[in-house]
């Protein structure tokens, strides 16, 4: 019921709510989130923005879930990567051994490949990711969003006796 709830609230929220900015600004944290490992320092310092910053939770909860199981997916590729800044970047490599050594620094997990590898990616992606749901969200307010409500199947669904329910079950809830 939880996912069926986040879902719902997402979708009103690209109908109506917060702005396109705030919409896609959580999409884009929570997708940091679902690319690197979340128990991390870097995972709760982004846990952090997410909180003060006015971003859209239901996004930043979505995309999290989403972005997880790519990243699942996507584990060798940030190996790869990972492996390619640690190791192979000779420039950087003092830097990493000084981080280690560093009190804070570890509880970041750097030193791990995958981690690394999905960090940067996930870096690398946050503007792209921003960007296009930002777009999506507009586009979605200016034209897709009349239109699915026009649909027949829409309108059934919500005269149906169901949804009524479970409207009037919510509004008592406050």
């Amino acid at each position: 019921m939880f996912w069926i709830t986040l879902v719902r609230d997402f979708i009103k929220i690209l109908r109506e709510g917060q702005t396109p900015a705030q919409v896609a600004g959580g999409f884009a944290l929570g997708s940091i989130l679902g690319l690197s490992p979340m128990l991390t320092l870097q995972g709760i310092v982004v846990w952090l923005i997410i909180l003060v910053l006015n971003v859209n939770l239901a996004a930043a909860l979505l995309s999290l879930s989403v972005f997880s199981l790519v990243a699942w997916l996507l584990d060798p590729l940030f190996h790869w990567v990972g492996y390619q800044v640690l190791v192979n970047i000779e420039a950087l490599q003092s830097t990493w051994t000084a981080l280690y050594n560093a009190p804070v620094a570890p509880l970041t997990r750097f030193n791990n490949t995958v981690v690394m590898g999905s960090f940067v990616s996930a870096l690398v992606l946050f503007v792209p990711v921003y960007i296009g749901m930002k777009r999506f969200v507009v586009a979605f307010r200016t034209s897709v969003g009349q239109k699915i409500s026009r649909w027949k199947v829409y309108q059934i669904l919500k005269q149906s006796r169901l949804v009524q329910w479970y409207e009037k079950l919510r509004s008592l809830g406050g």
